[in-house]
């Protein structure tokens, strides 16, 4: 084992305000404010448990009747995972390793109109509940419990980034912040379903903005304006955008960023149940498709706000670094909240304003996570394996009881959250080990049609291998990355000690090399390997035939890719990847022949018989109702017929 040298750099802390201090200001005013936020929440709750159907059936529950707004969803699939991770994990993330974070916003112009347009169309299209639904229809029934335990890991290791770094705000001990997030969040879920998760989603997605803005713009007004904030950063080497270094072991660059990032993002907008079960309580795929749209200018300014805090941290402490004080010991992600109290504790009700804010990125994220639980569960497991013809009552009423146990479980699960450290990267760690694989699954299933079901498993179980081998070992490991050079010159009355390690390569040199891969490589390392695991054992086992595929369960990305190709090069891809074809034989008896033109499908089209036997045509498009039916003989016995809109 290779020595490594340690210098400890012995200075003093400034005055500052000790920890009761801090807590002391947090007064009345700020209390009130925050009650008023939990109150909000919970009324909302008790609105929709009492209005309309009362929550009397699992589509109003879980789904909200089909008949949510597009602007309300969008911010409520905004709040869900952009929430507390965010607020408290990024503006650490700036002020230890500086801007480069930034560029994860690439990420996002693809994240969006690919999630929008390839993926998101295959579940409206399917009209389901659970997202895992569609692993069974495509693949088997095995493949979608398989991915519906891996969503339900994933969700309750999320519900322990939520809420363990609040003490230092309030002096709220750990499990009362816990238990005033948990406990309130489950009433809500539990009595109001969607509507109320979505509206009380709409409210605390504002109290998180409102909060960000009055915090940041306040902070660089009292540091003299932005220009000062930006100088005082660019050169304290926090600010670094364009590091296109390719070796994947650094910890951020452009392309792990933007590629990485991706991934990481994609398996969330995509096929995370939490989203789709969002997207498809919007009544139309249009509509659908503009909440997801409006997500994007949403990310974009939630994570530039995000990184403006960092920076206004850095301006306030850059002489006297707070993770280096040994009197008042704090967690990265603890940074933030203390320079609130530190500097702006003083002014009457915005300490509430911002810890509501906080708070209210918790509750979104757990009560998206409580009421996607309850669905996966009750369309998964106990209809699928316990009770299949469940009556409509005893379903909503155990959804209901599911949401309760989930939440009674998010709140014990907070223990974890003390083995993580920095929150943004556990919360993007996670996300990329377990996320990876699911959009790897969807992903073959969507776009390959030639996969099949052992081809699946295998490729499930083999990134999950892949991802928890390389995530564990870079946990236990711990690889060394380099932060931005802090100072404690400015620090007096008191003693603080700052350990730095001088050769922090040497010993990165002797751990294993898949162990130094950047943590947001995850994701995408992970969904590589079961999309290419799936296609090889599809090949040694047995290729699905495309043809017999429901056509709506495969991306129609030829006809988006290759629209300039001749139309017979189509006609064949189309075919062969099962685009709202239909094949049928010149033998069927004209008894099959469709009685109504409205009950037209893809799957099932009308046709004529030309009065000469066993010889089908295609109809005409006055039968179809605006739609066209182009024909094309494929062999003496079959005639393929596509439908396309006018």
């Amino acid at each position: 084992m290779a020595e490594t040298t340690t210098t400890v750099i012995t200075s003093t802390i400034n005055s500052r305000s000790s920890p009761a201090e801090l807590v002391s200001r947090f007064g009345i005013p700020d209390y009130v404010v925050f009650a008023g936020m939990l109150t909000v929440s919970a009324s909302i709750g008790i609105y929709y448990a009492c209005s309309g159907s009362k929550q009397s059936t699992t589509k109003e529950f879980l789904m909200g009747d089909r008949s949510m707004s597009v602007f309300p969803v969008s911010m409520s699939v905004l709040a869900s995972f952009m929430s507390a991770i965010t607020l408290l994990g990024t503006p650490a993330e700036v002020y230890q390793y500086g801007t480069q974070y930034w560029m994860i916003i690439i990420s996002y112009f693809f994240v969006i109109p690919l999630a929008a347009h390839l993926y998101l169309p295959v579940f409206y299209n399917l009209g389901l509940t659970s997202a895992y639904e569609y692993l069974e229809r495509r693949f088997s029934r095995l493949v979608r419990t398989l991915g519906s335990v891996v969503f339900s890991i994933q969700m309750s290791l999320n519900f322990s980034n939520c809420a363990h770094s609040l003490y230092i705000v309030t002096g709220i001990s750990v499990w009362s912040a816990v238990l005033s997030i948990g406990l309130v969040c489950t009433f809500y879920t539990a009595v109001g379903g969607m509507k109320a998760v979505v509206w009380t989603d709409l409210f605390q997605v504002t109290m998180m903005f409102i909060a960000m803005f009055v915090v940041v713009f306040k902070g660089a007004e009292d540091e003299g304006g932005w220009a000062n904030v930006w100088q005082k950063n660019l050169d304290g080497q926090r600010i670094e955008f364009f590091n296109f270094d390719p070796d994947p072991t650094i910890r951020h660059t452009v392309w792990n960023l933007a590629i990485g990032g991706y991934f990481t993002w994609i398996s969330i907008y995509g096929v995370n149940q939490a989203m789709v079960q969002r997207y498809l309580s919007i009544p139309t795929l249009r509509g659908a498709q503009t909440a997801l749209w409006l997500n994007l200018p949403g990310l974009s300014i939630l994570l530039t706000i995000s990184c403006m805090a960092g920076l206004v941290i850095y301006t306030k402490y850059q002489t006297c670094d707070p993770l280096s004080w040994t009197t008042f010991k704090i967690a990265p992600d603890q940074l933030f909240p203390l320079y609130v109290m530190d500097v702006l504790g003083f002014l009457p009700g915005l300490p509430g304003l911002f810890v509501s804010g906080i708070f209210s990125g918790a509750l979104s994220t757990v009560s998206s996570g409580v009421n996607s639980l309850a669905a996966v569960t009750l369309e998964d497991f106990v209809k699928s394996y316990i009770k299949k013809d469940i009556s409509e009552l005893w379903a909503t009423r155990l959804t209901k009881i599911l949401a309760i146990v989930y939440g009674v479980i998010a709140i014990a699960l907070v223990a974890v959250a003390q083995l993580l450290g920095n929150v943004l990267q556990a919360a993007l760690s996670i996300f990329g080990m377990i996320g990876g694989p699911l959009i790897g699954l969807f992903s073959l299933g969507m776009f390959f049609p030639w996969a099949n079901a052992v081809g699946a498993i295998t490729g499930l179980f083999s990134g999950l291998g892949i991802a928890f081998w390389v995530g564990f070992g870079s946990f236990v490991h711990k690889p060394a990355s380099p932060k931005s050079p802090f100072s404690i010159a400015g620090c007096d009355n008191g003693t603080a000690l700052l350990a730095t390690t001088v050769a922090p390569a040497l010993k990165n040199a002797e751990i294993f090399g898949f162990y130094r891969i950047s943590y947001i490589w995850f994701s995408g390392l992970s969904c590589c390997v079961v999309i290419i695991v799936g296609l090889l054992m599809s090949f040694i086992t047995g290729l699905q035939t495309p043809e017999d595929l429901d056509p709506k369960l495969i991306i129609p990305v030829f006809d988006k890719l290759c629209c300039c190709l001749p139309t017979r090069i189509r006609r064949k891809l189309r075919f062969r990847v099962g685009r709202n074809v239909t094949v049928f034989p010149k033998d069927m008896s004209v008894s099959t022949l469709a009685t109504t033109v409205s009950s037209v499908s893809f799957e099932k089209p009308p046709f004529q018989p030309d009065g000469i036997a066993n010889i089908a045509y295609c109809p005409s498009s006055t039968d179809l109702g605006g739609l066209t039916m182009e024909k094309n003989t494929i062999s003496n016995s079959q005639t393929e017929c596509t439908l396309t809109p006018l």
